[in-house]
């Protein structure tokens, strides 16, 4: 089962992954976290993508298909994935499609674009924290660390992230409806699309994408479907 979570900053996508990720026991793949990671270790894609990053601009098209290139010959993505920050573009649509069939995979089951308003994205932006060493996310509110200031999984201190900065979010907020917004249409037209309100609670949202599902929802589902007289 290969999915694609679509939506502006702060729509909840992470929080989303997460759900899906427990649910089905597959990985999610967030392009923005591969790319902050390589710039972390100082790789030549990593040094050619942060300064981008930090600036709120998306990096090319060819820099992020790389990135998916080589993310999905991995072994952990045989069975599906969810994918978070990609595509980006149409082009990036485009060539992920070629990717799949190169990789053997299955083509993307569902889409789904979680919709939000620009007010509520710049409360939920404003509130995220994050851990520098393992990528961890939390939110003083909504998902509070168990120590205030500190991540659940390392220990290391939290902090806001330079793309989360008001002005960051102002800049990246204009990105996305520019650039983002068409694959709304494109994957509309391949009947792969399913819109929902990210504003309502995120067990809500999660409920609505998992009897969206293109296939069985669970294991223990899947397994019950095979018995006999079912």
């Amino acid at each position: 089962m290969n999915l694609i979570l679509l939506g502006p900053p702060g729509a909840g996508k992470g929080t989303q992954a997460s759900l899906l990720v427990a649910r089905l026991a597959i990985p999610h793949i967030s392009t923005g976290e591969i790319l902050r990671e390589a710039g972390r270790r100082g790789t030549q894609l990593g040094l050619l993508a942060k300064p981008l990053i930090e600036a709120g601009h998306l990096v090319p098209d060819e820099v992020a298909i790389r990135v998916m290139s080589e993310r999905l010959l991995g072994q952990d993505v045989k069975s599906g994935f969810i994918l978070d920050g990609f595509p980006r573009t149409v082009g990036q649509a485009e060539a992920l499609e070629p990717l799949l069939r190169e990789a053997g995979l299955a083509a993307i089951g569902r889409v789904f674009f979680l919709d939000v308003s620009d007010e509520k994205i710049a409360a939920r932006v404003s509130g995220r924290r994050s851990c520098p060493r393992d990528g961890q996310v939390f939110h003083v509110t909504a998902n509070p660390p168990r120590v205030e200031g500190r991540c659940d999984q390392c220990g290391g201190a939290l902090e806001t992230r330079e793309d989360d900065e008001p002005e960051m979010v102002l800049e990246r907020m204009k990105l996305y409806r520019r650039s983002t917004e068409p694959l709304i249409a494109y994957y509309k037209e391949r009947g792969l699309l399913v819109s929902l309100d990210a504003m309502a609670p995120a067990e809500e949202v999660h409920a609505e994408i998992v009897a969206a599902l293109p296939f069985p929802r669970s294991r223990e589902e899947a397994a019950r479907e095979c018995e006999p007289g079912i």
